[in-house]
């Protein structure tokens, strides 16, 4: 949850800065909020099909 929380953060501090005409801070802040999603999406994801496949396995056993 923390990656999202400081993707959330970046975000609200480039609209922020876009609203104050810092336009390449905006960006800057823009790029880190995206990567952080993406991180926190993947990260997501796996842990998903990982608890699917142990979902899956116990329910064989």
């Amino acid at each position: 949850m923390t990656l999202l929380k400081w993707a959330l953060i970046c975000f609200v501090l480039a609209l922020i800065a876009g609203a104050l005409g810092l336009r390449r801070t905006a960006g800057v802040l823009k790029t880190i909020a995206k990567i952080f999603f993406f991180i926190f999406l993947a990260i997501f994801i796996i842990l998903l099909v990982l608890a699917l496949l142990v979902i899956s396995a116990v329910a064989v056993v």
